[in-house]
């Protein structure tokens, strides 16, 4: 870096906007899809966040309606006091589905996000070199928090403001060149750095693309103020990740094979099935375990496998129980839509129904109701464990 940067124009010994130019394409030197400025202003979709809370949309999620939670959402100068603007970067993760996935009930679908290294430490990791790299460019340092989901900040509320996109009616940042296959990270920073314009057009028009192939719902369009609404308590990423109980059963046909996550909100997004690439990171690409295994095969994991399987990988957020919660369901959904009872499933639910795990052994009790018919004429068994 040239002395350029560190003239007397700012009194941390720097050229503003020269710093703030060079600091995005430095992001995006290092594999960014997208980095911009935000100013570190009160959110402006604070009271949004009040009422969805007040209505209990963000279901067993209690951190999120946590007081001081809320305030640190509203002001981030309640998590990094001196902050003068925010950098924010996109990550992409997108990934092609594998042959036949997830058309193919007795395979189970993970989310793109997870089906690589966990997310969380490989964007982490690149905002430390980023601190590293401004250390080096602003005489007396700089202090810089970075963020990967690990604080109760607005990203994409941020992002939007730093002109990376617009809330689409899925609730998630979209680009008009790149879809919404994002991770999001952002960097406080105690440099006054100028903010870029924010991204104020609303794109999504007329369409309902979203709206009308959420499975179960979960999506609700826009409110009065314009901003997207979402039950996660009908969303399956919500059921089958942070939901910890039993899930309605009105919902479980409406789930199909997803086990962890989902990208339906996302797969049939135009701007996404136009513009969204194969991630460029290799940390994101499909380990061959994650990428459509067999229902069974997972219902087969035992908790030591389940520890070796996920390791390094953001699916250890649902827990051993929840994935075998999730696969039980699936396995019912695939039962149900067979003329004929898979011997494997049945098999691995039905020692599933003295899973310590009441949940799992709920789940197991209910996919073993949904099995058909057998040749014989005689049911599939219909054991009278938890919740029959």
């Amino acid at each position: 870096m040239t002395g350029a940067l560190r003239s007397q124009e700012d009194g941390a010994g720097f050229r503003p906007a020269e710093l703030a130019r060079a600091l995005k394409a430095e992001a995006r030197r290092r594999g960014f899809a997208l980095a911009g400025i935000a100013a570190p202003t009160p959110s402006e979709h604070l009271e949004h966040y009040r009422d969805w809370v007040a209505a209990g949309m963000h279901g067993d999620m209690g951190y999120l309606a946590r007081a001081d939670a809320i305030r640190r959402r509203g002001r981030l100068e309640e998590t990094m006091e001196g902050v003068r603007s925010v950098l924010v970067v996109a990550e992409e993760y997108g990934q092609e589905d594998p042959p036949g996935v997830p058309d193919d009930p007795s395979r189970g679908v993970i989310a793109r996000y997870a089906r690589g290294r966990d997310y969380h430490k490989v964007l982490k990791k690149k905002l430390v070199g980023l601190v590293r790299w401004l250390e080096e460019q602003v005489p007396g340092g700089v202090d810089a928090r970075p963020y990967v989901d690990t604080g109760p900040i607005l990203e994409r509320e941020l992002a939007r403001r730093a002109g990376l996109g617009w809330f689409g009616k899925n609730t998630m940042l979209l680009n008009p060149r790149r879809g919404s296959y994002f991770f999001l990270g952002v960097l406080l920073l105690d440099l006054g750095l100028p903010p870029d314009e924010p991204f104020e057009a609303d794109r999504c028009g007329s369409c309902r693309a979203c709206l009308d192939a959420c499975p179960t719902g979960a999506l609700l369009g826009r409110d009065e103020t314009g901003a997207p609404v979402m039950d996660a308590r009908r969303c399956i990423s919500y059921l089958t990740i942070e939901h910890r109980g039993r899930i309605p059963e009105e919902l479980r046909p409406l789930t199909g094979n997803r086990v962890f996550g989902c990208d339906i909100c996302q797969e049939v997004c135009p701007f996404t099935r136009k513009f969204s690439v194969v991630a460029a990171d290799g940390d994101y690409a499909a380990r061959p375990t994650a990428d459509g295994p067999t229902l069974v095969d997972l219902m087969r994991l035992s908790e030591d496998e389940w520890d070796a399987y996920t390791r390094g990988s953001a699916m250890r957020r649902a827990g051993y129980s929840g994935l075998r919660r999730n696969v039980a369901i699936a396995l019912g959904n695939w039962l149900a839509a067979l003329d004929t009872p898979d011997p494997e499933a049945i098999a691995v639910l039905t020692s599933a129904l003295s899973d310590d795990a009441p949940v799992v052994a709920e789940a197991a009790a209910w996919a073993l109701g949904r099995a058909p018919q057998r040749g014989s004429g005689d049911a599939a068994p219909q054991p009278s464990g938890p919740g029959r």
